[in-house]
């Protein structure tokens, strides 16, 4: 006679993870959001000033923001797009390994 032991997977915890998941892309944008202000060119201040946080999109809004995203300033010759693409794929990552 043979005892078979059912197996049995509690998915709590990956439900919990599946949570965390969801939430995944409004906490990279919150993580990103400083570190492209902190990469947008500062001369009087405006360009920081309008540039703002909207749930998934960081909206830079005022006349010049592809001028200076293309390197217009001496300041940010890669503009500041492109490094926190490079950032966000870094807090993507944190944020996944975290889970």
């Amino acid at each position: 006679w043979r005892n078979d032991v059912g197996v049995r997977v509690d998915n709590r915890r990956a439900l919990k993870a599946f949570d965390k998941l969801k939430e995944l892309p409004i906490n990279a944008m919150k993580k990103a959001y400083p570190f492209l202000k902190e990469k947008t060119p500062k001369q009087s201040g405006n360009a920081r000033s309008k540039t703002r946080l909207n749930k998934l999109a960081i909206n830079s809004r005022y006349g010049y923001a592809g001028k200076l995203d293309d390197g217009w300033s001496q300041k940010a010759p890669r503009g500041f797009t492109e490094p926190t693409m490079d950032e966000l794929d870094n807090i993507v990552d944190d944020l996944i390994r975290d889970l």
